[in-house]
């Protein structure tokens, strides 16, 4: 097993090309360990190089509606009337504590998307 630090892109390749040839490996093996460790430095590279940064709660709600074909109307129940909907979808207005805890308990959108960006 030779495996170096990942300091550069050159190398997070040549960590990924090292990756494929033990990705497959048995538990228990040498190249099994030499994949947890391959990983593990790749993660770390990763996060420190592009980190992805937190959801946009907007974004969130958008994916759920998305997801259920739900219209902004749906949304009253747990936002507000109207306009406060369509302030809230155009990031004219943010989440109240109160709006967050109804989208999360209707919809089930997880408190960690609706509470990404400050309220």
């Amino acid at each position: 097993m030779h495996i170096k630090p990942i300091r550069t892109d050159d190398d997070l390749r040549a960590a990924f090309a090292q990756l494929e040839s033990v990705f497959q490996a048995q538990a228990g093996t040498e190249q099994a360990d030499e994949m947890e460790i391959l990983v593990a430095l790749i993660e770390a590279y990763e996060n420190r190089h592009d980190p992805i940064g937190p959801a946009d709660p907007v974004e969130a709600i958008k994916f759920r509606m998305e997801q259920q074909g739900l219209t902004p109307r749906n949304l009253e129940p747990f936002i507000g009337p109207s306009g406060r909907v369509s302030e809230v979808l155009n990031h004219k207005r943010g989440l109240s504590l109160r709006m967050v805890k109804r989208l999360h308990d209707g919809l089930r959108i997880p408190y960690e998307s609706l509470l990404s960006a400050a309220v």
